[in-house]
């Protein structure tokens, strides 16, 4: 099954990087890329804690994967190691069994010169799922995450 990996330099601590990837309120500011609006319905942020989140494209053009403009994903949260990692397994609501299938998400924190590397790693992509749009979303989620924990770095 086909993987991404993005990595991304953050100029803050890992634990508030840490924090932001456990925060409800924080992942529906950062774990949505452009074009898109966050729902969060669940968030239990502790190993064996369910999570439930709709992603909506702000163009009424752009087809979801759960309903006609929506992605709605579901997991648990796998394994929480404080200020280290964060894996989850995720799951697309969707009947295309070309997306169906859980997915792995690991969050890697290493310190670095200046603050954090962050190492996003998707696994276990089903074949409806294209690695270069996962990975550009990755990208842009990775951009937000670094805006707000600078941000609040600063403050």
């Amino acid at each position: 099954m086909p993987s991404t990996r993005v990595e991304k330099f953050v100029g803050a601590p890992r634990s508030t990087v840490f924090r932001a990837l456990l925060d409800a309120r924080s992942v529906r500011t950062w774990m949505v890329p452009d074009g898109m609006t966050s729902r969060v319905h669940e968030f239990d942020a502790r190993v064996g804690g369910r999570f439930r989140i709709s992603l909506t494209y702000d163009l009424p053009t752009e087809p979801g994967k759960t309903t006609a403009h929506t992605d709605t994903f579901h997991g648990v949260f796998a394994r929480v190691v404080p200020d280290r990692e964060v894996v989850q397994t995720v799951e697309f609501e969707t009947e295309d069994p070309d997306l169906r299938g859980e997915m792995t998400v690991t969050y890697t924190l290493d310190d670095v010169p200046g603050g954090t590397k962050v190492t996003a790693c998707h696994d276990n992509l089903p074949p409806g799922l294209s690695p270069a749009d996962n990975a550009a979303g990755f990208r842009m989620s990775l951009a937000k995450l670094c805006e707000l924990t600078e941000h609040a770095a600063r403050h």
